[in-house]
């Protein structure tokens, strides 16, 4: 391997997108930005970002090393001038014309701990990531509550159509009696290494498909997958003050995982219904309260319904305004680590028929009304 013979035509600045006369340090997080980019491990289905992640290491080992750069800026600027032109056996990478070899162990070093300190060594037999055991997909469903069960909380059922365990193999995707045997080619590992050079290439085993298991009698049921779409009643408990909107996640109630994978989890969306008289504010119920004007500017003693049913007694001041709020504690919502409470607001009730004694009173207190309440809204002696 004779990297220098390619030296004229792969600017490494450019593949690393540094300029010239980048500082070590520079250099170092450039590398490190797209080595964590392009690596393999991250990129298990994209063969081209192994190309690239090859690259930039071939890139990082010149440059990174004082005299290998001095070496690469040299014969590119030869190249420039027109004095280039080296040929097989010529150049800085001949024999006898100051040999370079392509050193990847400092590459490694830095990559370690980068991807769980697999830098650019050979994989593990039997960790391939994508290939082996993979976790089943996540689903989401919704569930309608009434008003008073998402305040309280309620142990109910979800029901949906999705992937499950295939019922006439228990998953196995082998016809009862049978069981899948292990790919005599992978060895049961998925995959099959193909060595290139520095690097191991990982690909999925042709034989098996990645399973690392042949099944040579599928089940009737499933085909083979393991898997059938069916409906599924899922029992869950909902917590007391569960808002809408709000996700409840329940772990490995998902679709069915892969290779012997653990299941997805299900998120469970909730929809949560309207109240007559009741809304929600947090962990606080809003009521409209609804008084006379004889009540307002009088006082009174009004009686506030509560959301379990029972009610609770409230003094109103003389002169209580239209819109004004009163707290009553702790008559909220009760969660696990607080109990909002109950904000009643007044509605000034104004009849729609009067009858003759009332037309009769209003007027009496129309006349008695010495100041407009629209006074400040204009100029008095106008």
């Amino acid at each position: 391997m004779a990297p220098q013979h390619d030296w004229l035509e792969k600017d490494y600045y450019k593949v690393l997108g540094v300029a010239k006369d980048v500082a070590a340090q520079d250099l170092n997080k450039a590398y490190r930005k797209l080595a964590r980019k392009y690596h393999p491990d991250a990129n298990p289905d994209d063969p081209k970002a192994e190309d690239k992640f090859k690259e930039l290491s071939e890139a990082y080992s010149v440059l990174n090393d004082p005299e290998k750069r001095k070496e690469y800026d040299e014969v590119r600027a030869l190249g420039a001038s027109g004095l280039g032109g080296f040929g097989p056996g010529r150049g800085p990478g001949a024999a006898g014309g100051g040999g370079f070899s392509f050193d990847t162990s400092d590459i490694s070093d830095l990559l370690g701990g980068m991807f769980g300190g697999g830098g650019g060594r050979r994989r593990e037999r039997g960790a391939a990531p994508g290939h082996g055991p993979a976790k089943g997909a996540d689903l989401e469903a919704e569930l309608h509550l009434d008003f008073e069960d998402a305040v309280y909380g309620v142990t109910t059922s979800v029901h949906l159509v999705s992937d499950a365990s295939c019922g006439a193999c228990g998953g196995s995707g082998a016809a009862k009696g049978t069981r899948p045997q292990t790919c005599t080619q992978c060895r049961g590992r998925g995959v099959v290494d193909e060595n290139q050079g520095f690097f191991s290439l990982s690909q999925p085993c042709d034989r098996c498909g990645g399973r690392g298991q042949v099944i040579t009698s599928p089940c009737g049921n499933c085909r083979g997958t393991g898997t059938e779409r069916k409906p599924r009643q899922i029992k869950v408990r909902i917590p007391a003050g569960v808002d809408d909107g709000q996700k409840i996640k329940l772990k490995g109630r998902g679709s069915p995982g892969r290779n012997g994978g653990p299941a997805g989890d299900l998120y469970v969306v909730v929809k949560v219904g309207s109240h007559q008289l009741f809304t929600r504010q947090g962990k606080n119920l809003r009521l409209d309260l609804p008084l006379t004007f004889a009540e307002a500017a009088l006082g009174a003693n009004v009686k506030v319904p509560t959301l379990d049913g029972s009610t609770v007694t409230l003094k109103i001041p003389p002169g209580t305004a239209h819109g004004r709020t009163f707290r009553v504690k702790n008559r909220g919502i009760a969660t696990a680590k607080a109990t909002g409470d109950l904000l009643a607001s007044v509605v000034i009730d104004v009849p729609s028929k009067l009858t003759e004694p009332q037309r009769k009173a209003v007027e009496a207190l129309s006349n008695a009304t010495l100041k407009s309440p629209r006074a400040h809204l204009y100029d008095e002696t106008e």
